[in-house]
């Protein structure tokens, strides 16, 4: 009978224990975020005429400043943050800006030419850039038309109420032809519209 006893409970352990010792496997793909931007002070930016793309022409590495976004490519891919310091988030698409902004634009900017034109541009501080985009947005905002959420609950369906009818009556006399408005009447007797 100790025997039975000691196996059962052998046995009991045996199963019970491995249980939560278990190796569980996942498997997590994604992009290591670009290296830290380490400058002394926030770069200087200059528009890029005719694309609203902001650059940072002092840097080493491209970076790109658009609708409230600091951008950047790194190994082939994007990533995006709000501060151009870290926070950097892989991008999952080419920006909607890239297209606008050509392969050659720090020649342009050491040559002060744009497209062949003398360029003229104006070196812009962080904090006048923030003033800038917060401007903007709020220019934007009131732009926009407001859309007002329409009312929780349902809806009821009124419809139009039917138009008193003008109606041509013959009179007796000399058989001429009047118009007069007549007020048609609800089954009740009375004219429609009154409740």
């Amino acid at each position: 009978m100790k025997k039975i006893l000691w196996g059962a409970m052998f046995l009991g352990l045996a199963i019970t224990v491995p249980i939560p010792t278990m190796a569980q496997v996942s498997i997590h793909i994604g992009f290591p975020p670009p290296p830290r931007i380490v400058v002394a002070a926030p770069p200087e930016v200059v528009l890029l005429p005719h694309t609203g793309v902001y650059v940072a022409p002092d840097l080493a590495v491209d970076l790109f400043f658009f609708d409230g976004w600091w951008w950047r490519p790194w190994e082939g891919r994007w990533y995006r943050s709000r501060d151009y310091r870290s926070g950097w988030a892989h991008y999952n698409a080419i920006p909607s800006f890239h297209g606008r902004v050509p392969p050659g634009w720090r020649d342009d900017y050491r040559a002060h030419r744009w497209q062949g034109r003398e360029w003229r541009y104006e070196r812009i501080s962080h904090p006048q850039l923030r003033q800038i985009y917060q401007r903007n947005y709020r220019e934007q905002s009131r732009r926009q038309p407001q859309v007002r959420p329409q009312q929780a609950g349902p809806q009821r369906y009124q419809a139009d109420r039917p138009q008193p009818q003008e109606r041509t009556l013959q009179s007796d006399v000399g058989g001429s032809q009047q118009s007069r408005p007549q007020q048609s009447r609800s089954p009740r007797g009375g004219p429609e519209g009154r409740r």
